[in-house]
């Protein structure tokens, strides 16, 4: 999707300022942390037509706000495949090289089941004389020469190769802290099927430990900013309920977890996200890890209620103590 950046008009910025209440509520209590809602209308309900005007529209307009166009985008195959068709006929019409711009559609997972780039004249890029494109899952890369790279099918000359591989998303960072906990047991240990936690806010084994934005939460699937301040408000609540009692220590159980990530993949599995089996949301990009899909795909209002709901009936789910 276009990005359409451009310089903030004064008209603009006094609008924000004269509407950030209304702005932050929208934020919290949407599906997504995103400053719009999703509409309310299905891909069923408009006529070819009208359902090519409204994605000229949001085209036109550009931003993540595509994917609200209509509820059932991410949930209806067939309604997902005319946002992807639609999308697809964009890179065609603005790639000149037919070949070149079937190799950009070539597109293996519904829309928005990975996550969609917002870009400033990405497609165009190939446009221009000095690029070309290789489909290195037709040819695979075989090895870095002294000059280049070579594929299966050919040795490209390089001054540069930039290594843009992926990231070892959601669970990397905390299992690189080498956590340990209660008898030694490290994180590592306790997620070597795949991460299991509670609201994506605890795991049993491991008290006082709290995650921010990791599996089992929005996260990834939401504004982050609006992410990670609910769960920075709700983990220093946490700590202030301790205080308030004299206590010393928060744990979850295995049954809230094993419930929890029931959930998780319940969620998931309503939508398409699944579907996109090279995802990092998966751990797809890196071998060896677990193919679990990680974030709650429930929406962020949702996930917000269910932890006020949690902290509302005494911390349902966790073990307070001294």
């Amino acid at each position: 999707m276009p990005a359409h950046n451009a310089p903030l008009t004064p008209e603009f910025k006094a609008w924000v300022k004269e509407n950030h209440a209304e702005i932050r509520r929208i934020m919290h209590t949407n599906t997504n942390g995103q400053a719009f809602f999703i509409e309310d209308r299905s891909g069923h309900e408009v006529t070819p037509e009208q359902r090519q005007a409204l994605y000229e529209a949001a085209w036109a307009k550009g931003g993540l706000q595509f994917r609200g166009v209509f509820r059932d985008m991410l949930l209806d195959k067939s309604v997902n495949d005319t946002a992807a068709e639609f999308l697809k006929a964009k890179i065609r019409a603005i790639v000149k090289d037919p070949a070149t711009a079937a190799l950009l559609a070539d597109i293996d997972h519904p829309y928005a089941a990975k996550r969609p780039p917002i870009d400033t004249d990405y497609f165009a890029t190939f446009n221009r004389d000095n690029v070309s494109l290789v489909n290195v899952r037709a040819a695979p890369i075989e090895a870095i020469t002294p000059t280049g790279l070579r594929t299966k099918d050919a040795e490209y000359p390089l001054d540069i190769i930039v290594f843009a591989t992926g990231y070892d998303a959601m669970t990397g960072p905390l299992l690189k802290l080498n956590i340990l906990g209660r008898g030694g047991q490290p994180l590592a240990k306790a997620w070597e099927a795949g991460p299991r936690n509670y609201l994506g806010l605890q795991v049993a084994g491991f008290p006082n430990l709290f995650t921010i934005t990791g599996p089992g939460s929005p996260s990834v699937l939401c504004n982050m900013p609006v992410a990670i301040e609910q769960h920075a408000e709700w983990i220093t609540g946490c700590i202030a309920h301790l205080r308030d009692r004299g206590l010393a220590r928060v744990e979850t159980t295995e049954a809230a977890m094993a419930e929890w990530v029931a959930k998780v993949n319940e969620a998931a599995n309503v939508t398409l996200l699944p579907q996109a089996h090279h995802s990092w949301y998966l751990g797809a990009n890196v071998p060896g890890k677990p193919r679990v899909f990680m974030p709650y795909a429930g929406g962020m209002a949702r996930y917000r209620a269910i932890c006020d709901a949690v902290t509302e009936k005494g911390y349902e789910g966790f073990v307070l103590s001294d």
